[in-house]
């Protein structure tokens, strides 16, 4: 059976405030009090999920609609981010995924099911304390570990909350996606408790209900949002576009190619042979670790940069996506929000996607790869040689990628247009 995609709509060519104005002007939910929405993310591997879920919010934040916000993660980092106006998070006991895809906890020494169920449960008394209008589940519609599953119950037997799932663009082999769906009983989930779906991508780079063979009644429930358009950075008071100085991000002004590896969890390799690349004269580098990244791979990346006057190396910064604005050309790991933080901004990139414990980041890279948008190296071929090399050919090249032309980077306008959808619907 061919199966239609669900098409990305028209946005209005109005400034972005003007835009959201023009389609809530007949919200249909209680105007008495501001509309609450509650975002989940489970964050066991980097913190991809959390800074999804966090520009989520800040757009549903700058664009005037009355909400107030309750993000639920499992990122820690969360409480050091500024949140926007209206915004505030729950954060839960870490879990760490290893690359056999099993979990554990991060930090405390307790038994996996001990953890588990301290998450559930703040998160059962947060979203019945909070209760929400709309609950925003990203990426795992149970849950890690399953710890959704009593919420969810909840949430429709009470019948006044509206639910949707959060879809990165790739979720993995279209094989292995399959096995584990059925295995974790996803689709039945979907059915039963999820009123709409959300595809956080472009389906000309990935047609996930294609690759998936996604059931007509999850299609149904589906949209495409496009990708999101991180140069959508507003100022809380001022809605103008941040570009800080140099002494503020901590470096100096020059040319400078930058190596960010998400978390950091399992990209000590990358980094080390970035460190130990030649670079071109008048030319820094920067690492950003993440803060998941071994102790002792941080200590030895802190010993070369004391060697090399022209490198310089940060644990952890807040605003990521200011280093890639003034980068000239970027090394990173293959991750959802850095390939569309660096594609944003049409940043010379070379992606070195994670291969295990998922193939989401290699099958991302290989499609954007095909558009001529990046470079793709494999991680057992990375050298500091080959950085060398293709550091020294970008920064030759003076010209930039054409995404916007390519590909739909109107996320970020779109979900005020589709919570409209729900207020009517609500």
């Amino acid at each position: 059976m061919t199966q239609t995609i669900p098409p990305i709509s028209p946005i209005p060519m109005q400034s972005y405030t003007e835009a959201v104005n023009a389609i809530l002007n007949k919200p249909r939910f209680d105007m008495s009090r501001k509309l609450r929405i509650a975002l989940y993310s489970h964050d066991t591997m980097g913190m991809g999920h959390m800074r999804r879920n966090l520009m989520i919010s800040q757009a549903l934040s700058d664009c005037n609609l009355p909400t107030n916000i309750l993000m639920i993660t499992g990122a820690c980092q969360a409480s050091a981010v500024q949140m926007p106006p209206g915004v505030d998070c729950v954060t839960l006991p870490s879990l760490q995924k290893n690359n056999d895809g099993s979990y554990q906890s991060r930090s405390l020494d307790i038994p996996l099911k001990d953890i588990k169920k301290i998450r559930a449960q703040i998160i059962c008394s947060s979203i019945e304390t909070f209760k929400p209008d709309i609950f925003i589940v990203d990426n795992v519609p149970r849950g890690a570990l399953y710890e959704l599953d009593e919420v969810l119950s909840n949430i429709r037997r009470n019948g006044h909350t509206y639910c949707v799932l959060g879809l990165r663009d790739v979720l993995d082999e279209p094989k292995r996606v399959q096995a584990e769906w059925h295995k974790a009983k996803n689709e039945k989930t979907v059915r039963d408790f999820y009123d709409k779906v959300w595809i956080y991508g472009d389906p000309h780079v990935y047609d996930a209900i294609q690759e998936y063979n996604m059931p007509d009644d999850m299609v149904e429930k589906i949209s495409y949002t496009g990708y999101f358009d991180r140069r959508i950075h507003f100022d809380q008071h001022n809605k103008i576009m941040i570009k800080p100085s140099r002494t503020k991000l901590g470096i100096q002004e020059g040319r400078f190619v930058l190596c960010m590896v998400g978390g950091g969890q399992d990209g000590a390799s990358l980094t080390e042979s970035f460190a130990l690349a030649v670079l071109p004269p008048n030319m820094f580098a920067v690492i950003v670790t993440g803060p998941f990244m071994p102790i002792e791979m941080k200590t030895e990346l802190h010993r070369i940069a004391a060697t090399k006057s022209d490198l310089i190396v940060f644990e952890y910064v807040n605003q990521p996506i200011h280093f890639i604005q003034q980068a000239d050309c970027v090394v990173a790991m293959g991750g959802y929000n850095v390939v569309s933080e660096v594609l944003s901004y049409e940043k010379r990139t070379l992606i070195i996607p994670r291969v295990t414990p998922r193939k989401e980041q290699l099958l991302r890279a290989k499609r954007l790869e095909t558009l001529g948008i990046i470079d793709v190296v494999l991680p057992d071929q990375v050298t500091p040689q080959i950085l060398t090399d293709w550091i020294k050919k970008a920064s030759q090249n003076s010209d930039s990628p054409s995404v916007h032309d390519q590909l739909d980077f109107k996320g970020l306008f779109r979900l005020p247009h589709l919570i409209r959808e729900i207020c009517q619907l609500t």
